[in-house]
């Protein structure tokens, strides 16, 4: 109704009609006219009830209002193909559910981040904004680069336990959990974690540790957790164990490699009732004294296993448990059961021997010429005797008791568990933990992870996190193609690239549509149990 428009009431057989009465001027006649145009009714109680006529005129207005403000939206072309595979990932797995309740204001912006860094794998950060432009991703839109500083720092531990916590609830509790350890190098003075440690790489650099848990069966993340750099394998069991009992998973067992093997380690686990796979360190005195005990019958070809080309053979023992206090008194002590698998390959003892021979000889030229570093002078020390001369200079004597002491014990190792009784099956289930290993190269590799370039704590734990869920959808990619066949012909890079190249295309007002999709292209979607884009 404009302001020259009156809207007036008319009794007609008792009930009260409302029109606008709209004036114009009759040209013909010379005078101002009075057209009427009914709109409604008034109740019993004098309220307007407006008749449908009415009502879509209204409407259209309104639609014809909407369309003068809002900007006309572009034509939109950008790539599709490598995203689509991963949002069937996120919504399969629950990722895209469970950041949704954890995160619900900035989910998309870090699972649009975890793209980034899957598909980018060595790109940092602050080049996210070049490839949103031209890829399409659940965040739609670029965030730019102290956007993402700032997401990062409000990432809550609350959330992450919630995260973990929702992930862990979909998962089978039945599966093995692989557990170790990786180390990531930075220079940040303003992280408080960073500290000088033994590097796995082999780089005396000041570095952080990063503790994760993988689902054997799934080759899924389960759970990750930060440690200084100076924290050792052997003195993250205790921490794990609250943190998992945390995320509430009861049902743990655990496969882990001999950097955790010691009397703690075991005695927590058992401890709190978990099921575990260990490897023994075989220079410790408890592992050398089971090996010894079958050092010969072991070699009887009975118990030589053709499928895993080693001989194996197993013993019932009792664990000398303990439980102690605060202070580390001792408060309680009883006899677990315990299974001790042994194995001997004798391709392994050679192998070993002749790197061992190789590691004398080094040790001998670096000691005589002035070179040797603090490794050799300790190998020197233990297997060497130095005797020097004014006339011949230095001299050195080998310590055959010694080394023999040593060479014997190559070729064997031991697993210990309070759950698998079966040797074959032991190895069987330590080997597979390899995946772990493989997973964190694509931590390191992939994810831009070999180095962390952040400035503070809070940061680092955000990227960490974003990381964590890229992870997850690079292991689910891996468990896919490995069980598919696909590394035969691609890498995983190749994979993704071969799909990034499809299109998406969207025009106001119609629906998405996309490029040609090669048969190729449906044959890989396929293999990795996804519907293509054009069969959406």
């Amino acid at each position: 109704m404009n302001k020259s428009t009156t809207r007036r009431t008319q009794n007609i057989k008792g009930t009260h009609y409302v029109y606008e009465d709209y004036p114009y001027w009759d040209t013909a006649k010379k005078q101002v006219r009075h057209k009427r145009v009914y709109v409604g009714k008034l109740d019993k109680d004098g309220e307007f009830l407006p008749n449908k006529a009415y009502q879509a005129q209204k409407r259209l207005q309104e639609i014809q209002a909407e369309s003068e403000i809002a900007p006309l939206k572009p034509v939109l072309r950008v790539y599709c193909g490598a995203t689509h595979l991963l949002d069937a990932i996120a919504k399969r797995s629950g990722i895209l559910d469970d950041l949704k309740t954890s995160f619900p204001e900035d989910y998309l912006k870090l699972l649009s981040l975890a793209y980034y860094l899957v598909l980018e794998s060595d790109s940092p950060m602050y080049r996210f904004a070049k490839w949103a432009h031209n890829h399409h991703h659940p965040h739609g839109e670029d965030i730019p680069d102290q956007r993402i500083s700032e997401l990062f720092s409000g990432i809550s531990e609350h959330a992450k336990m919630m995260f973990f916590e929702n992930q862990r609830a979909r998962r089978v509790e039945k599966e093995h959990l692989v557990y170790d350890t990786t180390s990531i190098s930075s220079y940040s003075e303003m992280i408080s974690q960073v500290r000088y440690g033994k590097n796995k790489d082999g780089e005396p650099l000041p570095q952080i540790n990063l503790a994760l848990v993988f689902g054997q069966d799934s080759m899924m993340p389960v759970y990750y957790r930060k440690l200084p750099g100076n924290i050792t394998d052997t003195q993250t069991i205790r921490k794990l164990l609250k943190d998992i009992e945390f995320i509430k998973c009861k049902k743990v067992k655990l496969v882990m490699d001999r950097g955790f093997f010691s009397s703690k380690n075991l005695n927590s686990l058992f401890q709190n009732h978990h099921k575990f796979l260990i490897a023994g360190k075989r220079n410790t005195k408890s592992v050398s004294v089971l090996i010894e005990k079958v050092r010969e019958s072991i070699k009887e070809f009975s118990n030589y296993d053709v499928e895993q080309d080693v001989y194996r053979i197993s013993t019932m023992e009792k664990w000398p448990y303990e439980e102690h206090d605060r202070d580390g008194l001792v408060i309680h002590e009883s006899e677990r059961r315990i299974y001790v698998h042994v194995y001997y390959n004798g391709q392994r003892a050679e192998e070993e021997k002749t790197s061992f021979i190789k590691s004398l000889v080094d040790c001998q030229g670096a000691v005589l010429d002035g070179s040797c570093s603090d490794a050799q002078q300790k190998m020197c020390d233990k297997y060497f005797q130095v005797k020097t001369t004014p006339v011949r200079g230095s001299k050195l004597q080998y310590n055959e008791q010694t080394i023999q002491d040593h060479i014997k014990h190559f070729g064997y190792f031991a697993l210990l568990s309070n759950e698998i009784k079966d040797p074959s099956e032991a190895l069987y289930v330590y080997r597979n933990k390899d995946l772990i290993e493989k997973s964190f190269g694509n931590l390191k590799n992939r994810l831009n992870m070999r180095r962390q370039l952040v400035s503070s704590s809070e940061s680092l734990e955000g990227k960490l996190f974003v990381q964590f869920i890229a992870l997850m959808l690079v292991s689910s990619i891996h468990k896919s193609m490995k069980d598919e066949g696909l590394y035969k012909n691609y890498s995983m890079q190749k994979l993704l690239d071969d799909l990034d190249v499809i299109e998406r295309y969207d025009f106001p007002g119609k629906k998405a549509h996309f490029s040609e999709i090669t048969t190729k292209q449906v044959a890989l979607y396929k293999s990795l149990g996804v519907n293509p884009p054009s069969m959406l």
